[in-house]
């Protein structure tokens, strides 16, 4: 049987749509599987329609099971008559006392029933399962209508349940389900009736709506692709603005627009960002420098789309205008600290000056942990490197922080490299950011990071569950990539220590872990080989980061599952003491080889690939020693010497991994 669902609602904000977007299929998948109804299907969405087709859906639900177990016998009868539990049990399964059976689970017999639950035609719970669905999505914030009881992210205008031609009738949130659709604005504000599927999608089709997600982006594609060519441009590939456009148009037309060239005295990040967040213009490149042009996609049906350019093009001229004047006015104000002084950061952490006093001693302690000569030009940067939050340009567009103050710090005649630094500071800001470009802008922005993650674990904001409002693993992130880029040894454990005298005392701990946990994150692995390291208490970063890569690459050779039994045999054998071994009390060759082998592993101790490798090159001593050799000896001193060898051999391998966390 196929299925037509639509629910038409007014125009879908993009943002929430798209993040809810991912959930929408699996949601519905969820619904058919409690209702017994499992099927494929297919979802289409525009700005004002959710729309699922079924090719074949079931006529009624699958006869299912459902079991009953109540009270143990002992608790269901009491004198030979069922106790209130045992009644309850009756009126819960719907038997007589005569019908009632025992079984035995988990060791106890206790009250059972399964009883066969025969399917319902779906016809009768098609318009449960809907409401269902719809109460099941999450866009972040809603909208009420009507008397205020119906509630969505915006209002519902029409639904239609069709199976086989047929019409579930039923209402919900105010609406009756009819076989009516709203086609384009354009052509018409009132629903169109059909008469059957195969009519629906030749209504929507004839009346410019493109139903199918996918067909709307391959047409704006293409169409780009075709302005490029006949204008000799190049437009800026955006992939988040691109989804977008898909999500907010039904009839999509890529028209080129124009601005006056006056305005590209604007840094060229203000035009894009005005573009993109306040217009979803795209960008338009000539030569490889931005022109003076930009892309629209229209959602009208029109022969003359010279109108609706020349509208979109006086909006964008009011904005670049704004921007122009902004531009200018902060410009002749500077780089200026003395608002940023009365700024507060956050309650508790002083204002952004005093943050900014705090990055400068953490920059100082930077410089002399990587041995960088450059400590003055860095805390240069860093005392104009929140300046630009005071300006106009950066009050209007928050997203361009750090680098309108690149642009400010070159007017007053800063050096390019403080310029670049300020304008790097808050990199990497996701996950496929950037990188500060060179060790003076890293320092300048792990001193940043390290003061918000330092700061807002000390006032207790920690990040729970999903939750992470200050974007603290974001930042967690950012430290562990920045050290790995500049790839010199940095104890995290350390330096956290040395510089929290600066901020309320709280459990360093907790960042300490916070930070190292965001290394699952980092590596394509098995999550153990993270852990195992971890495990090893090491803080180093640069070693931590070694020794997982030397795991990684130990297990992609052929022999490693029989390394790695054997070695995990041995962790488990050893038992950790400082005992040393003395061998004059070796009694056994195989001993003998074995320590022999073991001290020349000693040697590449400053090497982590070489010195696993040569560990698990120990597998046959180790193997044989576990062989022809007693290690629990009737003589005490011969078996505390042989278990001091094997825990040597499990210490040095902890300074890798603990080899007991791995699994394979």
């Amino acid at each position: 049987m196929k299925l037509l669902i639509e629910i038409g609602t007014e125009e879908l904000p993009a943002i929430p749509l798209l993040q809810e977007l991912p959930n929408i299929s699996k949601k519905w998948e969820k619904i058919l599987q409690e209702y017994h109804l499992e099927s494929e299907f297919k979802f289409f969405y525009t700005p004002r329609r959710l729309v699922f087709i079924h090719e074949n859906f079931k006529e009624k639900q699958d006869d299912s099971f459902v079991e009953f177990i109540g009270a143990p016998k002992a608790i269901a009868y009491k004198d030979g008559k069922l106790t209130q539990a045992g009644l309850s049990f009756l009126k819960k399964s719907g038997l007589n006392e005569e019908e009632l059976e025992f079984k035995e689970i988990k060791g106890k017999e206790v009250l059972y029933c399964q009883k066969q639950v025969q399917g319902l035609q779906s016809k009768a719970v098609l318009a449960q399962m809907i409401e269902a669905f719809l109460k099941s999505l999450s866009f972040g914030k809603t909208m009420r209508w009507g008397d205020g009881s119906f509630e969505f992210i915006r209002a519902i205008r029409s639904l239609c349940c069709v199976l086989n031609d047929e019409l579930i009738e039923f209402e919900s949130y105010g609406v009756k389900s009819a076989k009516s659709t709203f086609v384009h604005r354009s052509v018409s504000y009132d629903l169109i009736s059909f008469t059957n599927i195969d009519e629906y999608f030749k209504t929507l089709e004839q009346n410019y709506i493109i139903l199918d997600q996918e067909q709307r982006k391959k047409l704006i594609i293409e169409q780009l692709k075709t302005l490029e060519k006949e204008n000799d441009i190049t437009i800026a590939e955006d992939d988040e603005l691109l989804a977008e456009v898909v999500a907010i148009t039904e009839y999509p037309k890529a028209l080129l627009g124009h601005f006056e060239k006056e305005y590209l005295e604007i840094p060229s990040e203000v035009i894009i960002t005005s573009m993109r967040e306040n217009q979803r213009y795209f960008a338009v490149f000539k030569n490889n420098t931005l022109s003076n042009h930009f892309i629209v996609v229209s959602n009208a049906v029109c022969e003359d789309y010279s109108k609706i350019i020349n509208g979109n093009e006086r909006v964008l001229r009011a904005r670049l205008s704004d921007a122009m004047f902004f531009w200018k006015n902060d410009l002749v104000q500077g780089l200026n600290n003395d608002k940023i002084s009365q700024m507060i950061y956050l309650e508790g952490l002083g204002t952004l000056k005093d943050k900014i006093i705090r990055e400068q001693k953490i920059a100082t302690k930077l410089c002399e942990v990587f041995a960088n000569t450059q400590k003055d030009e860095i805390l240069k940067t860093i005392e104009y490197s929140k300046a630009d939050l005071s300006t106009q340009m950066v009050y209007e567009f928050t997203d361009l922080q750090g680098i309108m103050g690149s642009y400010y710090a070159k007017a007053m005649g800063m050096s390019d490299e403080i310029a670049l630094a300020i304008k790097e500071q808050y990199l990497p800001n996701g996950d496929n950011s950037a990188m500060p470009s060179n060790e003076f802008s890293s320092i300048v922005a792990l001193a940043c990071k390290l003061d918000t993650l330092m700061g807002l674990f000390s006032m207790g904001k920690i990040p729970s569950g999903t939750k992470d409002p200050y974007a603290l693993r974001r930042a967690a992130n950012g430290v562990l990539k920045i050290i790995l880029v500049l790839n010199k040894n940095f104890d995290l454990k350390a330096f956290l220590e040395a510089i929290s005298s600066e901020y309320k005392s709280f459990d360093l701990k907790i960042l300490l872990d916070f930070i190292l946990e965001r290394l699952y994150t980092l590596y394509e692995v098995n999550a153990s080989f993270v852990k195992a390291v971890l495990s090893s208490r090491t803080y180093d970063v640069i070693y931590i980061d070694s020794c997982i890569k030397a795991l990684i690459q130990s297990a992609n050779k052929a022999d490693f599952s029989q390394n790695f039994a054997t070695f995990k045999r041995l962790a488990n054998i050893a038992v950790l003491s400082e005992d040393q071994v003395n061998e004059n009390l070796f009694s056994a060759q195989e001993e003998r080889d074995l320590y022999q082998a073991f001290i020349q592993c000693k040697t590449k101790e400053n090497n982590t690939q070489e010195l696993l490798e040569s560990l698990f090159a120990l597998k046959p001593q180790i193997d044989a020693f576990f062989d022809k050799v007693m290690i629990n000896d009737k003589n005490e001193n011969i078996k505390n010497n042989r278990q001091a060898l094997v825990c040597a051999i499990y210490r040095e391998f902890l300074k890798i991994a603990d080899i007991k966390e791995l699994s394979i």
